[in-house]
């Protein structure tokens, strides 16, 4: 009997343990199926350069609204200067967004962005972007962060508007200490 409580012990020592590694290749794993098929409104990035060689349609508007979010977690205020803008396909917009740390404490957060509707995010190109890239704030900080992007020439005529979307995180702290460690390398290099 104490045999069979030690068997399964095992057993659902080595389930947690498949089970949590499957957990942590779920993200990985779902950005690949995104990207496969299209969904969940990824953009691409591009070259200013690409952007430019593009063509312009002058006899078009597509508006784009900017949507701001904040995870509850994060002690953060973030907003787009604008709510919404007008832009012709293939042209490059630029809009200004700003975050501003509300806490007495430096914090590094991520910001995640999507497109709506999906179908429109194949047509969504951003030249610049400070998407998935480690933002650091002081306490009390406030920084603005502008996005550069294209609405390619070729969407299609149905889609008149679209939506892009940002998400802030607070970045894990096993991943701050590198972020630390990067920022410290760049003050040095300074000096």
């Amino acid at each position: 009997m104490v045999k069979d409580a030690v068997n399964t012990a095992k057993l659902l020592f080595v389930f947690a343990i498949a089970m949590f590694g499957f957990g942590y290749a779920l993200v990985p794993l779902y950005d690949v199926f995104c990207e496969v098929v299209g969904i969940n409104g990824k953009t691409g990035q591009i070259s200013e350069s690409t952007a430019i060689a593009g063509e312009i349609d002058t006899n078009r508007l597509v508006t784009v609204e900017f949507d701001t979010n904040v995870n509850t977690a994060l002690p953060w205020s973030f907003k787009a200067e604008q709510y919404k803008k007008q832009v012709h396909p293939g042209e490059i917009a630029e809009m200004m967004f700003v975050a501003h740390n509300t806490s007495d404490r430096a914090i590094v957060g991520r910001a995640v962005p999507s497109v709506a509707p999906a179908q429109a995010s194949l047509f969504f190109n951003k030249t610049e972007c400070f998407c998935f890239t480690e933002q650091v704030l002081e306490p009390g900080e406030r920084k603005e962060m502008p996005v550069k992007f294209v609405v390619d020439a070729e969407l299609p005529d149905k889609i008149t508007m679209m939506t892009l979307s940002y998400t802030f995180f607070e970045v894990p702290e096993a991943e701050r200490v590198e972020t630390a460690s990067k920022n410290r390398i760049i003050d040095n290099n300074k000096s």
